[in-house]
């Protein structure tokens, strides 16, 4: 008899979310791990967003082109980390380093006069900061769990953890708002340096999991070795170069990652997909943002505004991901399940320009973004837990941040002009509807490149 049948409950469990037994406490605890990175942005995410307003709303795009310059120059930096040092070190040492940072900008912003154009400058400095921290603290997570999980474990198990990081963004938001006027802002930072160490804890207690879960079932394991081609890496998958792979320098150049992308027509497609999404992700944050702006005339509604629409959000991901993402995977595939996203943006930006109304803005976003974190982010995860780990952490590194940015700069810059052009919310939707098709083709061809990438199992 085995463990489901004599416990009712762990049954359920099982069931209900597809995670085995045996997988329960490594999954628990990369639940944890995702949950206070994200804490910790969430508690600097409203803060970033205030002194970036406070430098003036006119200079935000701005701020992203310098972001996507410091993501660039940092890449080879945390390449160059990844090369020489084991998985459990560096990651602890960027994290670590993001923690120190903070320090600094909790002593500067501490004894600068307020008001200041001093303040405003360390402001502007604290938003292209914070961007980073964001991409990078995430990027480092989910290259952990590629390494970590195996292929067919993460197409099971990626949403499921996702859910600690949609609470985890839950806890940020709350603690910033709960705590603005008990404490000053400054002081804020100090939750999220605490939180950043909590992960700290979780990456030395996953690394300690990851020989175990190296030997469990079929599928490409955690610290597989993939030849540099993708089409060998296709041929001979789930051999392990160590019994803990976390254990062994990943090698190599810092510049390795932006050459492997620029030379894998795979990696190239991730690239694509990428730009894609956070291109219509400007459009229609520029056309949230007018609809609320016209609707609503008094700016002090706007807070409670987007306060329900991020409640909505949180809550269609919270049940997605619980119920239904895992199930969606097992019964579709990575391809189409990849394309559902992809496919509701063209199916969103056709209804926006059909009928360009506040209500139809509001359900699209909410409906995007929840499908985004829920259902896309999980399945883009996926795409790189067929590759050897130094695609993994460097090529993904690159992608996740520079490309990531390079797809908001995109969308920001040709949103604006195109605005200033005399272009409204219908013809910039019109603009969107060739780009969500163009996105739902990559979508499909990259999750039937994976299948086979992966030896073609289900």
């Amino acid at each position: 008899m085995n463990r489901e049948s004599q416990n009712p409950l762990l049954g359920a469990v099982v069931r209900i979310t597809g995670v085995r037994p045996e997988e329960a406490a490594t999954v628990l605890l990369s639940a944890a791990y995702f949950f206070l990175v994200l804490s910790a942005y969430y508690v600097l995410r409203p803060i970033r967003d205030s002194m970036g307003v406070a430098g003036g709303p006119e200079n935000l795009h701005w701020l992203f082109t310098a972001t996507a310059a410091v993501m660039l120059l940092l890449h080879p930096v945390f390449a160059a980390i990844v090369a020489r040092w084991t998985r459990r070190r560096f990651v602890a040492v960027t994290y670590r380093f993001f923690m120190l940072c903070l320090i600094v900008f909790f002593l500067v912003l501490n004894a600068l006069p307020e008001g200041g154009q001093a303040e405003i400058w360390v402001g502007r400095s604290f938003f292209v900061w914070t961007s980073v921290f964001n991409l990078f603290v995430v990027s480092v997570f989910w290259s952990f769990m590629t390494d970590l999980y195996r292929e067919r474990q993460s197409r099971r198990l990626f949403a499921l953890i996702g859910v600690g990081g949609t609470m985890g963004a839950i806890l940020g938001s709350s603690i910033t708002a709960f705590f603005t006027g008990i404490f000053s802002e400054h002081a804020l930072l100090w939750f999220s340096i605490l939180l950043l160490e909590g992960a700290v804890f979780c990456v030395k207690g996953l690394d300690r999991r990851a020989k175990a879960l190296a030997s469990g079932g079929p599928g490409g394991g955690p610290g597989a070795v993939e030849p540099d081609s993708d089409a060998a890496a296709a041929s001979q998958p789930g051999r392990d170069e160590a019994r803990n792979p976390g254990e062994k320098v990943i090698g190599g150049s810092p510049l390795e990652g932006i050459a492997r992308v620029l030379r894998s027509p795979y990696l190239l497609g991730i690239c694509v997909f990428l730009i894609l999404f956070t291109t219509g992700s400007a459009y229609l944050y520029g056309m949230v943002l007018s609809a609320v702006d016209l609707t609503f005339p008094d700016d002090t509604l706007h807070p409670a505004i987007f306060a329900r629409m991020d409640l909505a959000v949180n809550i269609l991901t919270l049940l997605t991901q619980l119920f239904l993402t895992g199930r969606i995977v097992k019964r579709l595939g990575v391809a189409v399940t990849l394309a559902l996203l992809p496919l509701l943006s063209v199916v969103g930006f056709l209804a926006l320009a059909v009928a360009p109304v506040f209500a139809v803005v509001v359900v699209f976003n909410v409906l995007r973004r929840a499908g985004n974190f829920a259902v896309a982010v999980p399945m883009r995860e996926v795409l790189y837990t067929v590759l050897p780990r130094n695609d993994k952490y460097k090529a993904k590194n690159f992608n996740d941040t520079f490309m990531y940015r390079t797809g908001d700069l995109v969308g920001i810059w040709s949103f604006g002009e195109l605005g200033k052009a005399g272009l409204g919310t219908s013809a910039l939707a019109w603009v969107m509807v060739p780009v969500a098709g163009l996105w739902v083709m990559v979508s499909v061809w990259l999750g039937r490149r994976q299948k086979v990438l992966a030896g073609g199992s289900g």
